[in-house]
């Protein structure tokens, strides 16, 4: 018991000082404003609106990422053929890519000066472009589906890998149509991860920010976007805090309700003969499908990155106050004008400096979030009446969106020395508070799963506590901690909602510059703002990569 409530000290009083008591803040600060003024109704009705745009772009992005993911789930759980494991890698990068960068790709294919409206414009001899896509609720959408269809792929099609093949076979034998064996047979097998995963791309799209921010605009304000502009354009604190209330209510609702059906999951699982499973697609049916699949998800999940990285290469408008002709072509331009400080800004930052600040904040990112998921792990992995109360906590972060970690640390930490522009630390705190749990996650079924008897046959052969770790319990969690090491990383690498709150100008990360470049009109600080993004998109395949490369055996989805 006193083991368990030293290995709980710390992740405790770091949930409680840097979660806990900003969340009191912001109610605190709610509270304040609507005893003094009330609830106004034109407040009433920016919070109606938000919420209601909010729920409705969630179940739409929803309902089309499920219609895209789930021939996905069924194709990579059924069939093998050429490039699976690319695609899988592919499918999963968006995942983990950071909101500036997928809304540049997007910015960079269909924007008013992406590749579709400047090839249009070239080709019909336009004088205007001709799609108007960017801040609009498709963007919005696409967004979404590109960057949560993953979700499906992996939590479906891996339930649906684990099905009996048999089951259907046995329907179809006795008469079913392949409609009616997949909606009585496979479908009621496949419904609790179906809502889970459902569930889980619902949340995060309630919560979604970045994307919302610069692919909508204001016009199309989520909650999260509301706090945004509320909290640093309007100064409206007591309307931020009232939105983060509600907002924080709405997504630990969500996340009790995803957790509750998580717990349900329970694929059945049977013997197989050999060669069941995944095959090589044989009739021509087949083949249509799993061709036409693929090439769907080529296309939502490449093109947008290809035109990125394409878009940061080639020259096709003018700079802002460029006069006469321009030579379009391809060109590295954008990355040297990166380091080149032309309107003599006292706020510029070299990329250089951008990236060394992200990179130093995702390393104090992963001590943060080792140091304190290693004895939580610890402690759950224990048998303790503690484990049952304290567990639900630590997804608690997981509940709150990063804009309202990002006012909560605004409100909370005003002072000396923990004053929130003066204090770098923060910043990966909070970041750490959003990968703590998802490294605690990675860390546990490792540590229960270490048989006891390597324990008690290190102890009886005279080794302490200590050498005990070290040597058994250290060399098998060594792959998990580096998974999850490297996920917290990522994480670090790419938030932008709580960074945007808390980075000093003088002090950016790489999503904070990339919003600063996009922002401003012209084509270098267009073409700059994509070729910062490209070089953010390559260090975050890299992790995937690394991530895919070192997966736990076990691992069977997200």
């Amino acid at each position: 018991m006193w083991q368990a409530l030293a290995l709980w000290l710390a992740p405790l009083a770091f949930l409680i000082i840097f979660f806990f008591v900003p969340l009191g803040s912001i109610l605190s600060v709610s509270a304040r404003g609507l005893i003094t003024d009330g609830l106004s109704p034109a407040a009433a009705e920016r919070l109606g609106r938000a919420l209601g745009f909010t729920f409705y772009q969630a179940a739409l992005s929803t309902l089309l990422t499920v219609l895209v993911g789930l021939p996905g789930a069924y194709v990579f759980a059924r069939f093998d053929f050429p490039a699976k494991r690319l695609l899988r890698l592919l499918s999963t990068l968006p995942f983990i890519l950071p909101t500036v960068v997928v809304a540049a790709a997007f910015n960079a294919l269909i924007g008013p000066r992406g590749w579709f409206n400047l090839l249009a414009m070239e080709w019909l001899n336009l004088p205007a472009p001709p799609f108007n896509l960017l801040n609009s609720l498709a963007a919005i959408l696409l967004a979404h589906v590109f960057y949560n269809t993953t979700i499906i792929l992996r939590v479906v099609g891996s339930a649906w890998e684990q099905l009996d093949p048999r089951l259907e076979a046995a329907a179809r034998v006795l008469g079913a149509s392949p409609w009616r064996a997949f909606r009585e047979v496979t479908l009621p097998l496949l419904r609790p991860s179906l809502l889970a995963a459902a569930l889980l791309v619902f949340l995060f799209d309630f919560t979604s920010f970045g994307v919302i921010l610069l692919l909508g605009g204001a016009r199309y304000a989520t909650l999260e976007v509301e706090i945004y502009i509320q909290a640093l354009h309007l100064l409206n604190l007591p309307l931020a805090g009232l939105l983060s209330l509600v907002q924080l209510l709405c997504t630990l609702l969500l996340t009790v309700v995803y957790t509750r059906v998580a717990s349900r999951l329970n694929i059945p699982l049977t013997p197989r003969l050999h060669g069941e499973g995944a095959a090589a697609p044989v009739s021509l049916r087949q083949k249509l499908l799993v061709g036409g699949v693929v090439l769907v998800l080529f296309t939502l999940l490449v093109l947008p990155l290809t035109a990125l990285a394409a878009r940061s290469v080639a020259r096709l408008e003018p700079a802002r106050g460029q006069r006469g002709g321009f030579e379009s072509g391809l060109t590295l331009d954008y990355y040297r004008e990166l380091f080149v400080n032309r309107r003599g800004s006292l706020f510029y930052v070299p990329p250089i400096e951008a990236a060394r600040n992200s990179l130093l904040y995702a390393g104090l990112t992963v001590g943060i979030s080792l140091a304190l998921g290693l004895p939580a792990a610890a402690a759950l992995s224990r048998r303790s009446p503690l484990n049952r109360l304290l567990d639900p906590l630590l997804m608690l972060p997981l509940g709150a969106s990063a804009v309202t970690l990002g006012l909560g640390f605004i409100l909370t930490f005003n002072r000396p020395p923990l004053e929130a522009r003066s204090f770098p630390l923060l910043i990966p705190i909070a970041h750490s508070l959003v990968a703590f749990p998802f490294v605690v996650r990675t860390l546990t079924p490792v540590l229960n799963s270490i048989p006891l008897n390597l324990r008690q046959a290190a102890a009886v052969l005279g080794a302490s506590p200590l050498r005990v770790w070290l040597e058994v319990d250290l060399p098998i969690l060594a792959r998990a901690a580096l998974v999850a090491a490297i996920f917290s990383f990522t994480i670090s690498l790419g938030e932008f909602g709580a960074t945007s709150f808390l980075a000093r100008p003088e002090y950016p990360t790489l999503p904070v510059a990339i919003f600063r470049f996009i922002s401003q009109p012209g084509g270098l600080n267009y073409g700059q703002a994509l070729a910062m993004s490209t070089l953010l998109l390559l260090v975050c395949g890299l992790g995937i990569a690394l991530l895919e490369r070192v997966r736990l055996p076990e691992e069977r989805s997200l």
